[in-house]
């Protein structure tokens, strides 16, 4: 249980570098009904599939230090920042639209900060709470009790 809540007609994002599953509550804060609006999913294979990771090479003389002018370049990191942004994309066009009266995001702590730096002014205004976790494989029955406010006593 959460001690955020996810107000009837809140969205939810569940996402991670690869999924994206964007909910709408139909419930109330403690008993969730989360129905799926979008689903994202990116194929994002290891960087040794994605093309060389290996820097190109320098000469120079005899006597110097030769380097190579570009580090390794890890593919797989980039995609999921970018899949990141993607996230962020959509919540601001939602925000922007009027389609989302608010949101509460749940991913990673990478992931969330990646989301997290490319909101909107309107969309980070529209962030009702923040969970850094990874629910992109549990089932929703799970995410929906992991999201039920606590009930007051």
């Amino acid at each position: 249980m959460s001690s955020i809540a996810v107000h009837n007609g809140a969205w939810v994002l569940v996402g991670d570098g690869r999924r994206a599953l964007f909910f709408e509550n139909h419930g109330d804060a403690e008993i969730l009904d989360l129905r799926v609006i979008e689903t994202r999913v990116d194929i994002n294979p290891p960087t040794r599939d994605q093309g060389s990771d290996a820097p190109g090479r320098a000469f120079a003389s005899a006597g110097s230090h030769a380097r190579s002018s570009m580090g390794n370049v890890d593919w797989h990191e980039l995609e999921e920042e970018r899949f990141a942004r993607a996230m962020a994309d959509r919540i601001n066009a939602a925000a922007e639209s009027g389609a989302m009266k608010e949101i509460v995001i749940v991913a990673p702590p990478r992931t969330l900060g990646e989301i997290r730096k490319d909101l909107s002014v309107k969309a980070q205004g529209k962030v009702a709470g923040e969970l850094d976790k990874d629910f992109t494989k549990h089932p929703l029955p799970e995410i929906e009790k992991a999201l039920a406010l606590k009930p007051a006593r």
